[in-house]
C-alpha cells in the first residue's frame, strides 16, 4: 500500500527565546492509501499543528512533509497552492460555506476558483455522495447542520483529492448526525465514494473510533497508536496517555 502522506523527523517551532513553543518534536509518521487515521492527544499535544503542516498549511521548522512523492518542502508557495487545491481536501468544523450560494454552487466554488468550468454532473456526484442531491438547490440558511458539514465535504470531494484533512469535523454538530456524518466518510473511504484517505483530528474517542486507527500525541511527540479502535479503548488509552521519554 502506498503512503498517501509521510512525515520524515517533523518540528515545528514557534516564537523565539524566552517566548518558544515546541509544538512537534521528531515526528516521523505515514498516512496509508485508502486509510483513515483519527489524530488525538491532550490540549496542547500538537494535533492541529502537525495536521497544519502535513496539509501544506504550515512550514514545518525541521523535517519534510511528503503528499505522495512530493516533497512540500521543495515547492514554491505557488506550487504548494496548486498541490493544496488539486490535491488536498480540507473539512473545518466550522462549515466556511457562502450563505448566498446553493449547495451546488458552493460545491463548485473550488473549481471555478482553478479557473475550471464546473461539470454539473461532477457536482451532482459529489453531492450524491454525501446523500443530498435532492438538497442541491437549497441555501445553507435551508439547511440543517450536518447538512451543512455535509456540503463542505462534498465541496472537498469535488476535485477528487488524494486526502482530505479533516479538523474536529463534528464539533459543531449533535451526537446523531455526527454518527451518521462519520459513517459516510468511513464509508467514502472503504467503498467507492471518491475518496482514498481521510486525516482527522478529534478529541473525541466516539468520533476517533469510526477510523481504521488512531494515532495518539503527548508534548508533541508520538505517543503510540491503536488499530481497529473502539471508543473505550481510546478513551483507556487516552486517560493513561505518557510523555515519551526522550534518551539523553
Amino acid at each position: 500500500m502506498n503512503d498517501a502522506v509521510r512525515l520524515d523527523a517533523l518540528s515545528k517551532t514557534y516564537g523565539a527565546g524566552d517566548n518558544t513553543v515546541v509544538a512537534l518534536r521528531d515526528v516521523s509518521l505515514t498516512f496509508p492509501s485508502g486509510s483513515f487515521t483519527a489524530v488525538m492527544g491532550p490540549s496542547g499535544s500538537g494535533k492541529s499543528t502537525l495536521l497544519q503542516c502535513a496539509a501544506g498549511l504550515d512550514v514545518p521548522t525541521s523535517g519534510r512533509v511528503l503528499i505522495g512523492d512530493t516533497d512540500l518542502s521543495g515547492l514554491s508557495e505557488t506550487s504548494l497552492t496548486m498541490l493544496r487545491r488539486d490535491r488536498v481536501g480540507f473539512v473545518f468544523q466550522a462549515f466556511n460555506l457562502l450563505p448566498s450560494l446553493t449547495a451546488e454552487q458552493n460545491v463548485s466554488l473550488p473549481l471555478r476558483l482553478a479557473g475550471r468550468r464546473p461539470d454539473r454532473q461532477v457536482i451532482r456526484r459529489a453531492l450524491e455522495a454525501v446523500g443530498l442531491a435532492d438538497r442541491a438547490r437549497h441555501r445553507p440558511a435551508e439547511l440543517s447542520g450536518g447538512q451543512q458539514q455535509r456540503v463542505a465535504i462534498a465541496r472537498a470531494l469535488v476535485t477528487r483529492p488524494a486526502v482530505l484533512f479533516a479538523d474536529e469535523p463534528t464539533g459543531a454538530i449533535d451526537a446523531a448526525t455526527s454518527r451518521e456524518l462519520l459513517g459516510m466518510l468511513r464509508d467514502l473511504v472503504d467503498g467507492d465514494g471518491g475518496l482514498s484517505t481521510i486525516v482527522m483530528v478529534t478529541h473525541d474517542p466516539v468520533v476517533a473510533a469510526y477510523a481504521h486507527r488512531v494515532v495518539f500525541l503527548a508534548d508533541g511527540r508520538l505517543a503510540g497508536e491503536l488499530a481497529g479502535p473502539t471508543a473505550d479503548d481510546v478513551a483507556a488509552r487516552m486517560t493513561n496517555l505518557t510523555v515519551p521519554t526522550v534518551p539523553a
